[in-house]
């Protein structure tokens, strides 16, 4: 992988010149795609940060500063936005923990995110509503894993994160507890 980006830098400078700025910046625009493939994780890396990109539909997994790879979302059928009460079908913006699994849920498996927080419950009871919760970052519909990357092709989620089944088994053997996980619109 070191020897392919060091050959796309080479292709870059011959077709834009030592102009390293404009470099950096296409480098900057297309390293993350780049990076957005189907390598595994290896075993015995541990994720302590996840990074979510709404407009983009992208979640960006990190050990330390090191950006480990980045996985296609769905989100909520309701997505611009932050959260703010049960049944909007927005996915929350904002920064929480992944604070619990789940091997057997109705997808499958799921890490819990830790919404909603106290800023969450107070705005939604002050407007007389429940902020709901159990929002999650989870794989597809038991018995629908053959769907696979389709499930890209539109926003289906309450307001959860929702990735392949084989992305979760990696993000759940890898993504520590009490993780942080940043949502940005």
């Amino acid at each position: 992988m070191k020897k392919a980006i060091f050959i796309l830098i080479g292709l870059l400078v011959v077709l834009v010149g030592f102009n390293l700025p404009k470099v950096k910046q296409i480098m900057s625009d297309i390293l993350p795609d780049y990076l957005a493939g189907e390598l595994a994780i290896a075993a015995d890396t541990s994720i302590d940060r996840l990074v979510v990109f709404k407009h983009k539909r992208q979640m960006w997994a990190y050990r330390g500063e090191q950006l480990v790879k980045i996985y296609p979302i769905a989100l909520g059928f309701n997505p611009i936005g932050h959260k703010q009460f049960e049944g909007d079908g927005k996915t929350p913006e904002g920064i929480y923990r992944i604070n619990e699994r789940n091997p057997r849920s109705a997808y499958h498996k799921n890490l819990g995110v830790s919404y909603p927080n106290a800023q969450d419950t107070a705005y939604a009871q002050s407007q007389g509503k429940s902020p709901g919760g159990l929002i999650k970052i989870h794989g597809l519909p038991n018995g629908r894993g053959d769907i696979g990357k389709l499930h890209l092709l539109k926003d289906w989620t309450h307001g959860c994160i929702a990735v392949t089944n084989e992305e979760i088994d990696e993000l759940y053997r890898t993504v520590i507890h009490n993780a942080v996980i940043d949502i940005r619109p």
